[in-house]
């Protein structure tokens, strides 16, 4: 398997993904991604080259976002001058669940981070989805604190603010990475 930047042409895929993991986690029990995300917000993402996918020869997989930029309002001042990428919408389709892609997903992103200078790898989680919030502290992930306050980027109340984070490390994720070389962060 290989991990490309997102293009544009990507965008369908990727929406398509979000409904097929609404739908699931719906399943589960949990209201996480019940409102659709803006397209042209996606767009933006994909635009900046923040988003990756996860291809199986042609056919995309999964995908993840990777980023310098936090979402405002979630981390505190002094957390944001450390050095740190965070990651967001982390999907695999169930076509391809169970096959640990997400843990070797999260693996790619912190050895992207640790390339970039980055000292840690963030996540802001559902914060009423406790089976995704265990998942990532199996993943290494500690968690930080849980914030309620604000807006969430699709409208309503912010409901992604189960903060966590893990050191970033060199891994070896056995993917193929076709993604450029990230650049060090500013600092």
């Amino acid at each position: 398997m290989r991990i490309t930047t997102a293009t544009p042409a990507d965008l369908e895929q990727l929406l398509t993904f979000r409904i097929e993991a609404a739908s699931w986690i719906s399943k589960l029990g949990s209201d996480q991604w019940r409102r659709p995300y803006p397209a042209d917000r996606l767009l933006s993402s994909i635009e900046s080259g923040t988003v990756f996918m996860l291809r199986e020869g042609e056919r995309a997989v999964g995908t993840i976002t990777l980023t310098p930029e936090a979402e405002e309002g979630l981390w505190a001042e002094e957390e944001l001058a450390e050095p740190s990428m965070f990651i967001n919408k982390l999907t695999i389709s169930r076509d391809y669940a169970g096959r640990d892609l997400g843990g070797r997903l999260l693996d790619w992103a912190g050895d992207r981070a640790y390339r970039a200078t980055a000292k840690w790898l963030r996540l802001d989680a559902w914060t009423t989805n406790e089976r995704l919030q265990r998942y990532y502290l199996d993943q290494g992930f500690q968690h930080v604190r849980t914030v309620l306050e604000g807006t969430a980027v699709n409208g309503g109340p912010r409901v992604s603010g189960w903060l966590a984070q893990r050191p970033t490390r060199l891994a070896d994720h056995k993917f193929t990475d076709e993604t450029p070389s990230p650049e060090p962060l500013s600092t």
